[in-house]
C-alpha cells in the first residue's frame, strides 16, 4: 500500500462486514502472550486494530497506515496504550522489534514479497508472531477483466503501460519462507469465503474499494470514469444479471512464530 493512494473508507466500508471474517480468522491463529507490543500494518479506519488490541491484551499496539482519510478515523480509537501513525508499508522498518507483527489485507500492495518477509522477520523480537492475511483472487473475472481493459487502449496510453498485478506469491513459497526465516509452528493456508451479494452489481462496488483504486489513481478522472462503464459493462456479460450474486473470494492465511 503506497502512500500515494487515496484511499475511500467510505466506499472500502460498503462491505465491512464481509471484509473484517478474515481478520477475525487469522487473529485466532495468534498465539496469546504477556504485555505484548504489537504492529498492525494497514490499519485501515482502526477500529478492528481496537478489538485486537483488546483481545490480545497488549501492553501496546501501533496501527501503522499510509492513508491520512483513514487515520483520521483512527484517531477515535486511540489511547494512551493504543496509538496510530503514517508509514509506507514498502519501507516500514521500525527502531524497536515487536512480539507480533499483524497485517490484514494490505502487503498485497506492497512490491518483491522475497524482500519484504525478511524485513518482516526482522521487526519481531525472539519468538515474535507474524500473521498475514491477504487476498488471492487474481483468477475471478472481477480481477482478469480489469486486467485485460488495462491492456486496451485507450486505457493503455493513459496508463503508460501500468497494471495492476498482485505481488503475493503461492501458499508453499510463503511456507517455505517461514521456514526458511527460522519461523517454529509455521501455518499457511487458504481459505475461500463466500459473500454472497444482492447482485453482481455488487461486485463493482466491492472492487470499487480495493482493486480498482489502483486504476483510480492512475487515470484521469474522466478517462477512469470511462474505464469503470466499460469494465461494468464486460463485468456483466461475464457475470449475468444473477440476484443474488455468489462472490468466491479466495484468501492466504499465515502464522509463524519466530525462533527464540
Amino acid at each position: 500500500m503506497t502512500a500515494s493512494q487515496a484511499w475511500d473508507p467510505e466506499q472500502y466500508t460498503r462491505f465491512e462486514a464481509e471484509r473484517a471474517q478474515p481478520f477475525f480468522d487469522l487473529a485466532a491463529l495468534v498465539e496469546p502472550g504477556e504485555a505484548m507490543h504489537v504492529a498492525d500494518l494497514g490499519c485501515g479506519t482502526g477500529r478492528l486494530t481496537a478489538w485486537l488490541h483488546g483481545e490480545l491484551g497488549a501492553a501496546e499496539t501501533v496501527g501503522v497506515d499510509a492513508s491520512e482519510a483513514m487515520l483520521e478515523l483512527c484517531r477515535a480509537h486511540a489511547s494512551s496504550t493504543l496509538r496510530f501513525e503514517r508509514g509506507d508499508l514498502a519501507t516500514w522498518s521500525p527502531v524497536e522489534a515487536f512480539d507480533v507483527v499483524f497485517s490484514n489485507a494490505a502487503l498485497q500492495w506492497v512490491e518483491d514479497h522475497e524482500a519484504l518477509w525478511p524485513r518482516l522477520a526482522a521487526a519481531l523480537r525472539p519468538g515474535g508472531r507474524l500473521a498475514v492475511q491477504m487476498p488471492a483472487n487474481e483468477d475471478h473475472p472481477s480481477h482478469t477483466i480489469a486486467l485485460a481493459l488495462a491492456q486496451q487502449e485507450p486505457y493503455r496510453g493513459h496508463l503508460d503501460g501500468y497494471v495492476r498485478r498482485s505481488p503475493t506469491l503461492s501458499p508453499a513459497r510463503y511456507a517455505t519462507l517461514l521456514d526458511e526465516l527460522g519461523f517454529e509452528r509455521a501455518h499457511v493456508r487458504v481459505e475461500v469465503y463466500g459473500h454472497r451479494l444482492p447482485d453482481a452489481r455488487a461486485v463493482v462496488e466491492w472492487v470499487k474499494g480495493s482493486l480498482l483504486t489502483a486504476y483510480r489513481d492512475h487515470l484521469p478522472a474522466n478517462v477512469y470514469a470511462r474505464f469503470l462503464e466499460d469494465y461494468t459493462g464486460l463485468l456483466f456479460a461475464e457475470l449475468g444479471e444473477r440476484k443474488p450474486y455468489f462472490y468466491t473470494f479466495p484468501r492466504i492465511l499465515m502464522w509463524g512464530r519466530k525462533a527464540k
